[in-house]
């Protein structure tokens, strides 16, 4: 150990034995542990406060088909905006790149509030930008995790970072539910831009503890470089364990916007039949709105219940490796059912296990893959395959809709479809359990010398 590192204390505290309750925490981990839990909490929060605004002003705009389609415009603009982020990484250290490009999406946020109020037409755009932050912003956090963490502290505490998610997703939506009626979608937008100033706060925060942390696998020195000027594109293309988590993201989120396509045209239909029966003064936008933020609420508190109580546990006894297989496992189950039983109460139930083991199970495990990488792979590759390669997704998520909307696809035909996309996903996912192996396997003699 450094003799600028700080020593870690021989005994638990209080709230390290606590937090042991969850996942192995051992001692002095615990503070760093808990800020970045609480950092992944608000971001995470605000996410959801802002997910139903999204819903509400892109449906009641310009309807499912338009939001299909937005998704997909969200992989273009990823195509430059990943290399202009590998770019400034080069030029900055880790905490200046975070702090920037929070308080960025912070001001775009201010931005979409004051045209709202002018009565602007946003749903589209909005639509758009939400996609890019809920990929970019959380790609970064979670780099900072990986960065932060060693490959064996990572896989302990991971499970318990991931709780912050969980339950800021659950609070969040909670929040939506019960404030969307009263506030309406432009007002909401202001709980995230003080929920991102918090984000940043708390990064500097954990960057000042640990910056002189000598870790064994990682000298604390090197977090304070720019990174290298390998972009991101070029190292997913180099390493084929990235390319197989690149092309997983590409099938995985394809499998899930066709889902939300379907739960988004059964709600678009839905909402004109209430809309009909009910009072005066209640609009379309506001019962989507309230539906999806209370689909939302459920979808998070289950997740909160499996990241807190399954996660860890699966970790522990099967690994990252195993866990990849839980997912694709999950989603052949919800896809079979809505192709025998095409109706909104049963799609609802399906998309609710499906979203919320993503939100857990399939989320943590995700962010744990990059533990065994270098630094450029957690920040650069991990942006372009959590940004791009997701979105891109998204892109063949349109030509999916595109494609079945012009030979009148009945719900059934696009579960049938889902469950074919998943057969690939199993694929993929044992390649990537080949390849991580070898990672781990190579790391284990360089870690004991």
């Amino acid at each position: 150990m450094s003799e600028t590192a700080a020593p870690f204390p021989r005994q638990k505290t209080l709230v390290e034995r606590v937090l042991s309750l969850l996942t192995d925490v051992r001692p002095g981990e615990g503070v760093t542990a808990l800020l970045l839990t609480f950092n992944v909490f608000c971001l995470l929060a605000l996410y959801s406060v802002l997910k139903p605004v999204r819903s509400a002003l892109i449906l009641s705009e310009s309807g499912a088909v338009a939001q299909s389609y937005a998704a997909a415009a969200q992989a273009s603009l990823l195509l430059f905006l990943v290399p202009l982020y590998g770019k400034f990484a080069t030029m900055v250290n880790r905490v200046r790149l975070i702090s920037l490009v929070t308080m960025f999406f912070a001001a775009n946020l201010l931005v979409f509030y004051a045209l709202g109020l002018a009565g602007v037409r946003i749903g589209i755009a909005f639509y758009v930008w939400l996609g890019i932050f809920n990929m970019m912003a959380p790609a970064q956090l979670w780099a900072f995790a990986n960065d932060v963490y060693s490959q064996e502290r990572g896989k302990r505490l991971f499970p318990l970072v991931g709780i912050g998610g969980s339950l800021g997703a659950w609070i969040g939506a909670e929040i939506a539910s019960a404030l969307f009626g009263r506030l309406g979608p432009y007002r909401l937008m202001l709980f995230g831009v003080g929920g991102l100033v918090v984000c940043m706060l708390i990064t500097i925060w954990v960057h000042r503890r640990e910056q002189h942390r000598d870790e064994v696998d990682e000298p604390a020195r090197e977090t304070e470089q720019p990174l290298g000027k390998t972009g991101g594109f070029q190292l997913v293309f180099r390493q084929r364990y990235l390319l197989y988590i690149a092309l997983l993201m590409i099938v995985l989120n394809t499998v899930n916007t066709v889902g939300e396509f379907l739960l988004a045209s059964l709600v678009e239909s839905e909402a004109v039949k209430a809309i009909a029966g009910a009072a005066a003064g209640t609009t379309e936008a506001n019962w989507i709105g309230s539906f999806m933020a209370r689909f939302q609420a459920n979808v998070n508190l289950l997740g909160l219940v499996l990241q807190m109580f399954v996660v860890s546990r699966i970790f522990k006894y099967i690994g990252v490796r195993g866990a990849l297989f839980i997912q694709p496992g999950i989603a052949l189950l919800s896809y079979t059912s809505m192709a025998f039983f095409p109706v909104l109460s049963i799609v609802r139930v399906a998309k609710t296990m499906e979203n919320s083991s993503d939100y857990s199970i399939q989320n943590t495990t995700r962010q744990a893959l990059f533990l065994p990488t270098s630094r450029e792979a957690k920040y650069k590759a991990k942006q372009a395959i959590d940004a791009f390669f997701v979105r891109f997704g998204d892109m063949l998520q349109a030509v999916v809709v595109f494609i079945g909307t012009t030979l009148a696809f009945t719900t059934q035909h696009y579960a049938l479809l889902n469950i074919a996309m998943t057969a690939v996903w199993f694929a993929l996912a044992v390649g990537i359990a080949s390849e991580h192996r070898k990672l781990t396997a190579a790391e284990e003699p360089a870690r004991a010398a």
